[in-house]
């Protein structure tokens, strides 16, 4: 793993694999606000994900003016634009972990704070009318290895102790036969179903939704330039940074890195601390024998060392019905270790390919049936994360460097961490109530020194 973090990472490279998302790329997709580059911003947002847009967003609520944002190829066309659009926290995966080495406080805090988050983008979507196929539904975790099953069932018990009455804690747990029935699965295909967890999660499409969140921010006033990336940060002697880009020079008084994966080709200190990982996802159409009216909510597969993750498009979407699954990271070969330090998402691991196209029709069995006359997948493309030593997202102002701040590396977990973290972000950043910020937020999410010099051993959940 020593020398995959250490690969340099690169800055986001043309011509990646299309995004089911993105087939129809949005009209700001390339949209410069004005024609040259500034000279100079107030604040400079490096990154147009749902990061930075949300950032953006808080910013100029609270006032700001003279923001600029820089976003290396179209907008929201990074791991935002990518990745499957699960809003699923899983808290009860990680709480056990959680609570041994930070305490039962800190765990219960994490797990408030991630359904906080589903619940804040599902409603900001509603309340802001982005059309982006919002749609809060339950999720369930079909769980395949005997050991999982008692650990997962030991720590649903251990959150509903630790938090009883809270709704970051509500788990519905089902035996193999409920499975069978309930969520179609095992028969006739894996049989090898334990049981299930259901609970409180949604789904959306994350490119939709931050595009959405662009828009409201442009109208707002924010200077978007597309297809600029950031080539170096200096720091200026009186205060305030400069960053080149191939169209010339800005100067910033406050520098934010939205950047996740690809943070070390902006900021090098991050280099093997924030280590990129490459995903895959398709979209398929589904077997002619699934349920007509549509599967009961989203779903993950878990198995010995690893999971899948599976969203059924809405009635009223495009290509209502489909299915996005991504994941199998597991599948490749030593656990999918050459994954890990690539930027490179114009190409495909053919061992997960292979793995997320075949599986589908294992874990629904009989219920699949026969593949849809015009072929089961219609779409495949990757996409890069960012992961941290410790398994958290850094969010705060860089140590040692005044007005560098950064909200990034989310573990793959970015749809129920990114909103709410880019709200403490900008409290951070501002004349925010600190005391009241850390009445929801983590402690532990805050980039320090001692957390910048931990060593990177591979993924933690």
């Amino acid at each position: 793993m020593d020398q995959r973090a250490a690969i340099p990472v690169t800055l986001p490279r043309d011509n990646p694999t299309q995004s089911y998302w993105q087939l129809e790329p949005d009209e700001i997709a390339d949209l410069r606000s004005t024609s040259s580059l500034p000279d100079k911003a107030d604040t400079v947002i490096i990154g147009s994900g749902i990061t930075g847009a949300a950032v953006a967003f808080n910013l100029l609520s609270n006032g700001a003016r003279d923001v600029v944002m820089l976003e290396a190829r179209q907008a929201c066309s990074g791991a935002t634009g990518r990745n499957g659009g699960h809003t699923k926290a899983a808290s009860y995966r990680s709480f056990l972990g959680h609570q041994k080495d930070h305490g039962t406080a800190m765990a219960a805090k994490i797990a408030r704070m991630e359904l906080a988050n589903i619940r804040a983008v599902h409603a900001f979507a509603r309340d802001h009318g982005i059309k982006c196929d919002s749609t809060p539904c339950d999720t369930v975790d079909v769980v395949y290895e005997a050991a999982q099953w008692e650990l997962d069932q030991k720590a649903v018990k251990a959150m509903q102790d630790a938090m009883p009455d809270d709704d970051a804690a509500k788990y519905t747990l089902h035996s193999r036969e409920d499975v069978w029935e309930k969520f179609f699965c095992g028969r006739g295909g894996d049989e090898s179903v334990c049981g299930g967890v259901s609970y409180e999660a949604g789904s959306l499409s994350a490119y939709q939704f931050g595009v959405g969140v662009l828009k409201l921010c442009l109208a707002k006033g924010l200077n978007l330039h597309t297809n600029t990336p950031a080539l170096n940060l200096e720091k200026l002697e009186g205060g305030g940074w400069k960053v080149e880009t191939p169209r010339g020079v800005i100067t910033a008084g406050k520098v934010v890195l939205a950047t996740n994966g690809y943070t070390a080709s902006v900021w090098k200190r991050f280099q093997g601390v924030i280590v990129p990982l490459r995903g895959h996802v398709t979209a398929q159409r589904p077997g002619l024998d699934m349920p007509k009216e549509g599967l009961p909510g989203t779903y993950s597969f878990i198995y010995e060392g690893g999971y899948d993750y599976m969203i059924p498009r809405p009635k009223g979407s495009k290509f209502e019905g489909d299915i996005v699954i991504g994941g199998a990271l597991a599948k490749a070969p030593a656990d999918g270790l050459e994954e890990y330090g690539t930027t490179d998402d114009t190409a495909f691991n053919e061992v997960i390919m292979k793995s997320l196209d075949e599986c589908l029709r294992k874990y629904f069995g009989d219920n699949w049936g026969a593949d849809n006359s015009e072929g089961r997948i219609r779409k495949s493309w990757t996409g890069i994360m960012g992961f941290s030593p410790d398994g958290f997202p850094f969010v705060g102002e860089m140590p040692g460097e005044k007005d560098l701040w950064v909200s990034t590396s989310f573990q793959g977990h970015g749809m129920v961490l990114c909103w709410m973290c880019a709200r403490a972000l900008v409290t951070m950043m501002g004349d925010g109530d600190e005391k009241e910020l850390d009445a929801w937020f983590p402690e532990i999410f805050k980039i320090n020194e001692q957390r910048l010099r931990l060593t990177f051993r591979g993924r933690l959940s």
